[in-house]
C-alpha cells in the first residue's frame, strides 16, 4: 500500500496553536491525503488570560486557529484542559522554584498535555495518529520495532530538547510534518493557502508568563510569597538579605543588591536553609552531575557508558560527554569540558549526530 493510500485512511488530530507552525502542520497533512481534525487544548487559567492574550494558551489564539481550520475546511475543537495545566505545568513550575531547582515548563507540558490528554482524545474522536508543529522527526528502526526522535532538518529551530521525556507509545502516534522544512518552508506553506497566521510572529517566553517576569507571576498567582532568608558566599559569611530563593537561578548576577570587591553570581539555591550561596565566576564551572528520571529513546535502558554530545539548557549548542548508567532512572554525566552554571531541574539532553539519545532531569 502506497503512502498516500494509507494516508487517506487515517484520520489525524493535529495540535493547533493558532500560529505559523501548527497552521501549516494542518495543510501538509491534508496535502498527504490525511483525514485532519483540528483541536485546540484550552491550557490557561482565568488569570493567565490577560497577560496572554495572543499566546499560544490565549483566546486571540484559539480565535486563529479556529478561523485557520475553517479555511482549510477541517473540523475544529477547543478542548479544556486547564486542570490538567494547572497541576502538571503550573504547580510543577512552583514547586521547581520552590524548591530551589530552575523548571522546564515547555518538556512537562509536551509530555502530559501535547503528547499525553491530545493522544487520549485522539482516542475518542477515532484518530489513529496526533501531530503538532515541532520541528522534529520521527522515524521506525525496523530491526528493533523502536521509534526515533531525530533533530528537525532546520538546526536553528530545533525542538528535540522539549521532546526528549516522550515515551514510545508517544512516539509511535506523532507526525511532525515540519521536520524536514526551515521555518522560512513554513511560512510559505501557510502564505500558499491563504492562513491569515502566515506572517504572524513567534513567541520566545513561556506562554503564562509573557512577560519573562516568573518572579511576578509567581506572586500574582499565589503561588509564592517573600521570605526573607541570607545570601551567603562560600565560607558561609552572611553578605545580604533575600526576599525568597525562587526569585533567584544558577548563574544569576544582576539583582543580587550586595556590593563585593569582584562581580559575584549565584551558585546554589539551598532550600533546606533558605539561603541563596554566591561565589566567583570560576565556582559556577562543573564537569560532573547526575540526572535522574532518565528516558531513553533507541533502548529501554542505559547498560553500558555511551559518548554523546550533551545539551544542558535549550540555547546550549552541547558539549562532548561520557554518561554512565545509574540504578532507580539515574545516569552519571562526566562532560569533557567544564561547563558554566549547570542548574538543577533543566533537562539535560543526549545526542549522538541528529538522534536524540534520551536525557534526564539535572541534580546534584
Amino acid at each position: 500500500m502506497s503512502a498516500v493510500a494509507e494516508a487517506k485512511k487515517t484520520r489525524v488530530l493535529c495540535g493547533m496553536s493558532g500560529g505559523v507552525d501548527s497552521s501549516a502542520t494542518a495543510a501538509l497533512l491534508i496535502e498527504q491525503g490525511y483525514e485532519v481534525v483540528g483541536v485546540t487544548l484550552k491550557l490557561w487559567p482565568q488569570d493567565c488570560v490577560s497577560r496572554a492574550e495572543d499566546k499560544c494558551c490565549g483566546p486571540q489564539a484559539v480565535s486563529d486557529a479556529r478561523s485557520v481550520c475553517a479555511n482549510l475546511g477541517i473540523r475544529y475543537y477547543l478542548i479544556d484542559e486547564a486542570e490538567d495545566f494547572q497541576k502538571h505545568v503550573i504547580q510543577y513550575f512552583a514547586d521547581e522554584y520552590k524548591a530551589g531547582r530552575t523548571p522546564n515548563p515547555c518538556v512537562m507540558c509536551n509530555e502530559h498535555l501535547k503528547f499525553g490528554r491530545l493522544i487520549e482524545r485522539a482516542d475518542q474522536l477515532g484518530a489513529d495518529k496526533i501531530a503538532t508543529g515541532h520541528f522534529a522527526r520521527v522515524e521506525k528502526d525496523e530491526s528493533t520495532g523502536r521509534h526515533l526522535l531525530y533533530r528537525g532538518r532546520d538546526e536553528r529551530k530545533d525542538q528535540t530538547y522539549f521532546l526528549f521525556s516522550l515515551r514510545q507509545d508517544q512516539l509511535s502516534r506523532a507526525l511532525f510534518p515540519l521536520g524536514e522544512k526551515t521555518k522560512s518552508d513554513t511560512r510559505e506553506v501557510a502564505r500558499d493557502c491563504n492562513l491569515k497566521t502566515a506572517d504572524k510572529e513567534e513567541s520566545m517566553e513561556i506562554c503564562f508568563v509573557p512577560d519573562n517576569d516568573y518572579g511576578g507571576f509567581l506572586q500574582k498567582a499565589g503561588l509564592a510569597e517573600k521570605h526573607r532568608g541570607e545570601i551567603v558566599d562560600l565560607q558561609g559569611r552572611v553578605l545580604g538579605h533575600h526576599d525568597g530563593i525562587e526569585f533567584y537561578t544558577v548563574g544569576q548576577r544582576k539583582g543580587l543588591g550586595i556590593s563585593a570587591p569582584n562581580p559575584l553570581y549565584v551558585l546554589e539555591l539551598n532550600a533546606k536553609d533558605n539561603q541563596v550561596v554566591v561565589g566567583p565566576v570560576e565556582n559556577l564551572e562543573s564537569d560532573t552531575f547526575q540526572v535522574e528520571r532518565c528516558n531513553w529513546i533507541p533502548f529501554a535502558e542505559l547498560t553500558e557508558s555511551i559518548e554523546v554530545t550533551t545539551r544542558i539548557r535549550y540555547n546550549h549548542s552541547g558539549t562532548m560527554a561520557t554518561v554512565e548508567p545509574g540504578e532507580n532512572g539515574r545516569a552519571a554525566v562526566h562532560l569533557h569540558e567544564p561547563q558554566r552554571a549547570i542548574a538543577p531541574g533543566q533537562a539535560c539532553v543526549f545526542y549522538q549526530d541528529d538522534l536524540v539519545v534520551g536525557g534526564g532531569w539535572i541534580t546534584r
